[in-house]
């Protein structure tokens, strides 16, 4: 029998991650929209799922969305909620979101919210009528973070330790 003290992980476990969730360095936010950035933590190309912080500055509707599959959240700093639901994800606030939730992510003040999500697949944005306007994947955030970090100075790789 191995002795599962004398190695912590297997030789064919991908790497463990460990970051500052929130950095001093603001070009690790990445863009996504006017006022709204993502901050990468891990972005899992095998299962496709992927786990970051959102980070808002401004009021409104952020974008419907529908989940095909899971989402877990965390709210960090600041409150928002989903226009289809009564309640407020407030500081503390745990979140789950079961596969075939559609909502409108809605934030009622313009001072800063950030949340922890981890989405164990595709964020798929559709208008009112519910026709698909766009997605993003595991795939794409890492495109969009490539992109940002050469613009920003950090360098392409910079992305390389957060994917698995």
């Amino acid at each position: 029998m191995k002795n599962l003290t004398s190695n912590t992980t297997h030789q064919n476990a991908a790497k463990e991650i460990i970051a500052i969730a929130e950095p001093e360095d603001e070009r690790v936010w990445v863009p996504q929209s006017d006022n709204v950035w993502f901050r990468p933590l891990m972005l899992d190309t095998r299962s496709g799922s992927f786990t970051d912080l959102l980070r808002v500055r401004r009021e409104g509707m952020l974008s419907r969305h529908h989940h095909p599959a899971p989402v877990h959240g965390y709210v960090i700093k600041g409150s928002w909620r989903y226009l289809e639901h009564t309640w407020t994800a407030t500081v503390g606030s745990y979140v789950y979101e079961p596969p075939g939730e559609t909502h409108t992510l809605i934030i009622d003040s313009d001072d800063e919210m950030i949340t922890f999500f981890n989405n164990a697949g595709p964020v798929i944005y559709i208008d009112e009528v519910g026709k698909q306007v766009g997605y993003d994947d595991v795939f794409t955030k890492i495109d969009l973070c490539r992109s940002w970090y050469e613009k920003s100075g950090l360098g392409t790789e910079y992305i390389d330790q957060f994917i698995r």
